[in-house]
């Protein structure tokens, strides 16, 4: 398993440090309650939010590419992202999995290194898991993303600890049980904790000790990724209390 860290924002400012994505992390009016159900649309417009998220941010991913791995990750992720969001604007899914499923497949067929089979993967297994239901709840979002996280490390043969965008990812499958805004922190979270770590996986394990120091870029995509969902929560949230 490769590239995994956070200091990427959606356009407001990037997560940096102690604190950061602090603000803004209680949930939208309404849209984090057990009883919302999301619909294709939902997850639709939050693969577009993350496509927009990692152009804004694909210079930063790169730049911590560079030091640990192999300066490609936002130029990648760019190009895949972009891929998605054209191919549900043209022929969208008309359900939550097929949405995720779908997206899983673009990124695998369009993303080179190690990103777009990892990414692929967490994406289709998390669809898979949610089946042919029309609506999920947050609570099946949360089992189905945990059982996508399952999937991508035993891709990558990777666990939390490891420098990875497990670091990321799996503390925030399990906060998402509790909402939203608390997978996008516990996202920002695991980023920033993989700095002092020395990378076991992937690329940057080749450095040893000289990867510690280094916020792990996959991390930081994946923190990314949680923010857009709960961003696009909130939006829900927001204009099913104004309507």
């Amino acid at each position: 398993m490769t590239d995994a860290g956070t200091d990427a924002g959606t356009g407001t400012g990037a997560v940096t440090g102690p604190g950061a994505g602090d603000a803004g992390t209680g949930p939208g009016p309404g849209a984090d309650a057990d009883r919302e159900t999301y619909g294709a649309e939902f997850f639709r417009a939050w693969l577009a939010a993350a496509a927009v998220a990692v152009d804004r941010n694909a210079d930063l991913l790169t730049e911590l590419d560079s030091a640990i791995g192999d300066a490609d990750h936002g130029a990648n992720l760019r190009r895949g992202f972009a891929a998605v969001a054209e191919t549900l604007d043209k022929e969208p899914p008309g359900t939550p999995g097929a949405v995720l499923m779908t997206a899983g497949r673009q990124l695998i067929s369009t993303v080179g290194g190690a990103s777009g089979p990892l990414y692929g993967t967490l994406l289709r297994r998390t669809g898979k898991a949610l089946g042919e239901a029309e609506r999920a709840s947050r609570a099946e979002l949360a089992a189905a993303l945990t059982a996508g996280v399952a999937a991508v490390a035993q891709l990558g043969g990777a666990q939390p600890g490891d420098k990875t965008m497990l670091d990321a990812l799996v503390p925030a499958a399990e906060a998402l049980g509790t909402s939203f805004a608390a997978a996008r922190k516990a996202a920002e979270a695991g980023a920033l904790a993989t700095v002092p770590l020395r990378a076991r996986k992937g690329r940057a394990s080749y450095l040893g000790e000289r990867s510690v120091g280094h916020q792990d870029p996959g991390a930081t995509s994946s923190a990314l990724l949680l923010a857009t969902l709960a961003e696009t929560a909130g939006a829900e949230g927001a204009a099913g209390v104004a309507s």
